[in-house]
């Protein structure tokens, strides 16, 4: 779990860098670097339940957002039928982006609830 953690966590710090040029980099940056704190913590053996959960709650109602927000995922699959989405990494139609971002969010939830699965485990596992 410590390579998973420091690969996450050096992915999301540079997520966090690569977020300059984007339209809302108040929003993306904090969100990478509080999991890439966490990730950070978990590589060294520590395990915040709470602070998973809460990522994990903030993150899954702006996934929700995202996914029935106008040029958003359901709007891709339904009138844009799955376009390619890394055809370029320029993203010149908004669902493009809209899209991608549920996508990011998911992968955030996806980490933050390994952490806090493997967390309980050797937490229990100690007691």
């Amino acid at each position: 779990m410590k390579i998973f953690n420091l690969f996450f966590c050096v992915c999301f710090i540079l997520f966090a860098a690569l977020q300059y040029n984007d339209p809302d980099p108040y929003v993306w940056v904090p969100l990478y670097l509080y999991a890439a704190f966490l990730c950070w913590k978990a590589s060294k053996e520590m395990f915040y339940q709470t602070a998973y959960l809460v990522g994990i709650g903030i993150y899954s109602i702006y996934a929700v957002y995202k996914a029935f927000d106008a040029n958003g995922l359901i709007d891709w699959l339904k009138f844009h039928h799955a376009e390619n989405l890394a055809g370029t990494m320029k993203a010149e139609t908004p669902w493009v982006e809209e899209t991608r971002e549920f996508f990011a969010l998911i992968i955030l939830i996806a980490v933050l609830a390994i952490n806090y699965f493997n967390g309980k485990k050797k937490a229990k596992a100690t007691n």
